[in-house]
């Protein structure tokens, strides 16, 4: 009798690609909500290098974290096409500006290997490195890497 074992196999993820800092970076695509330009979002309320403020999209009003500034330390410039990721995490809405949206990468388990020395610990939101068509991706669980420590009220960004 034979078996379809492919049932038993675990389903390809698949992954929205994004540069950020000169890498090329990977988050669950049923994470994200939309794509939007950051210039096409009414933005206020700006209070910082990383925290960007506070944007409203379709009604809903939402903070934005500038991901480029958290990455290289100060506020980046904006340009016209500059892209801003918007998540629905398990805790609210949220928009990541990046330095650019590349494509949507499917990824089986097998493509996916650990990073060297990310073992857990500060670094606990890398997923892997994931390798498709020589192209390398750090994945990141963008629900952790967004979190807040409630002990010290502070946001774990990079």
């Amino acid at each position: 009798m034979h078996m379809d074992t492919s049932a038993f196999r675990p389903a390809d993820d698949q992954y929205l690609s994004f540069k950020l800092g000169g890498l090329e970076y990977g988050l669950d695509f049923g994470k994200v909500q939309e794509l939007r330009i950051l210039k096409s979002l009414e933005r206020f309320a700006a209070d910082g290098a990383i925290v960007e403020g506070v944007a409203l999209s379709r009604g809903v009003i939402m903070p934005i974290v500038d991901m480029r500034a958290a990455f290289c330390g100060h506020p980046v410039a904006t340009t016209p096409t500059t892209d801003v990721i918007i998540l629905k995490l398990t805790t609210c809405v949220m928009g990541m500006v990046v330095d650019g949206v590349t494509d949507v990468v499917t990824l089986a388990p097998e493509q996916i290997s650990p990073i060297p020395g990310a073992d857990g610990g500060a670094i606990d939101y890398l997923i892997g490195l994931g390798v498709t068509e020589g192209r390398r991706l750090i994945l990141v669980d963008i629900d952790r890497l967004m979190s807040i420590d409630k002990k010290t009220s502070t946001r774990q960004v990079a």
